[in-house]
């Protein structure tokens, strides 16, 4: 991951705009494609790299790890390494990531009204509100 150049302008106005928006800070945080979808894989439950890697099949290896990485750092998603060999790795929501659920169940039931007003077509796994 390239290096973040700290008193870049786009920096400076991130630091201004999360100053003054706590969407912006939140985005920050969690924004993007894949981190809300991690996120809600994790809301189950710890789970092992390779089991959100078969619940994510789309996403790819360098952007689950980065994306684990960042959450980590974020002190959002906790890393767990167990000392045996072969390495054993979980991961799972800390406190301020369990504070995120209503926030991604919310999501997830807009995502479902949205596309049940729309007469969307979805997967089975759909046919329930979350």
């Amino acid at each position: 991951m390239t290096a973040v150049k700290h008193s870049s302008t786009l920096q400076e106005n991130k630091k201004a705009a999360m100053a003054e928006c706590p969407v912006t800070y939140v985005m920050d945080k969690i924004g993007g494609h894949w981190k809300p979808i991690i996120l809600f894989h994790l809301l189950s439950g710890a789970k092992r790299y390779s089991e959100l890697r078969r619940a994510i099949p789309a996403i790819t290896e360098k952007m689950l790890i980065q994306h684990l990485k960042q959450l980590e750092a974020d002190d959002i998603v906790r890393r767990v390494a167990q000392p045996v060999v072969p390495p054993y790795v979980t991961y799972s929501l800390t406190p301020a990531g369990e504070d995120l659920k209503e926030v991604l169940y919310a999501m997830a039931y807009w995502a479902f009204r949205d596309v049940k007003r729309k007469d969307i077509t979805v997967p089975e796994i759909w046919t329930r509100e979350p």
